[in-house]
């Protein structure tokens, strides 16, 4: 028997249970894993709430990220054995696989073993925040040492992952908030240049610290009206990735920057990489060295037990939270 989580309605955090379900032994393909601690990731709230991209089937399972040991492997599975310490990357569909357990299964191609010296928890707050800011700065936007990127919402846990990113790579970070309350978190993040607020002087603040060179790409989820001025802040060739809506109207993009300029936007989400295996196995040894020589880890913000599973959802809810929130068990 397994605890898990699983909900059969939308709705608050209130629908989610912990119920006691036989653990299936793990199919051809798959890694069975004894759960040490779990990431909450916003996709798993909307997701709970029927505001994701598929719907639920219920009775629901839900979950991303997870660290662990490995219990058992399924036919035709290498490369991993009893006792390994391992995390999940996320590969696959809520309508398949939940993470939310004591012990789970996932597919193999999810998996990836945790370097020495990284907890489970660290390693239950890496791969989701890591790989989709690896996905689009390395993988996609050839980021390189010497070139500015400007990350939005800079306290999410993408962004604080974003930020390490650049830095690894010899990159300048600069981050951007509207909270005031949170530059010395991310100067302490080690952000290079860190803006507040989305007024008029943000394309000149931009300009200003790119000695007017202009910024080579920009890594936002908010989006809306006020993208116009990073948009703006461009330089030649740059990029523009968009990888999420938090403020769904339209960006107002000037046409004269795009010819000028040779600009690119480019739509981008998480599965583009860990649905391509040489893009995956690529992000999984970049990470994995960098957390293996500790320029890599996930800022956790709090740390809530299993049986708080609601209260952790909850706690996402607020937005209030620099960095990762965890769940151990």
């Amino acid at each position: 028997m397994s605890r898990v989580v699983r909900f059969h309605r939308v709705g608050g955090p209130e629908v989610l249970w912990i119920e006691d379900i036989d653990a299936p032994a793990p199919k051809a393909g798959e890694v069975q894993i004894k759960v040490k601690a779990l990431g909450i990731n916003r996709a798993e709230v909307m997701y709970r709430s029927g505001h994701y991209v598929i719907k639920p089937r219920f009775p629901a399972m839900l979950g991303y990220e997870a660290a662990g040991e490995v219990v058992a492997v399924g036919s035709g599975v290498t490369g991993f054995a009893a006792g390994d310490r391992v995390g999940v990357i996320p590969a696959f569909s809520f309508a398949d696989y939940g993470m939310y357990g004591e012990v789970v299964n996932s597919p193999a191609s999810a998996v990836v073993r945790t370097p020495v010296g990284v907890s489970f928890e660290e390693a239950a707050g890496t791969w989701m925040a890591f790989t989709t800011a690896y996905g689009a700065l390395i993988s996609l936007g050839g980021l390189k040492a010497g070139e500015t990127v400007v990350i939005g919402a800079a306290t999410s846990s993408v962004g604080m992952a974003a930020i390490q990113i650049a830095n690894f790579v010899k990159a300048t970070p600069v981050a951007l908030t509207r909270s005031l309350a949170k530059k010395d978190a991310l100067l302490k993040g080690d952000a290079a240049h860190v803006l507040v607020g989305d007024d008029s002087c943000l394309r000149q603040q931009l300009r200003d610290v790119t000695d007017g060179r202009g910024v080579n790409i920009v890594f936002d989820p908010v989006g809306g009206p006020h993208a116009k001025s990073l948009v703006q802040a461009l330089g030649h060739g740059g990029t523009f990735f968009q990888y999420r809506a938090l403020d769904a109207r339209d960006i107002p993009v000037p046409v004269m920057d795009i010819l000028g300029k040779h600009l690119t936007f480019r739509g981008y989400e998480l599965f583009e990489i860990t649905t391509d295996p040489q893009r995956l196995e690529e992000a999984k040894q970049f990470i994995s060295r960098g957390l293996s020589e500790g320029a890599l880890r996930p800022v956790i913000d709090r740390t809530f037990n299993f049986d708080e599973i609601a209260e952790a959802h909850r706690y996402m809810e607020t937005g209030n939270q620099i960095g990762k929130i965890v769940v151990t068990i």
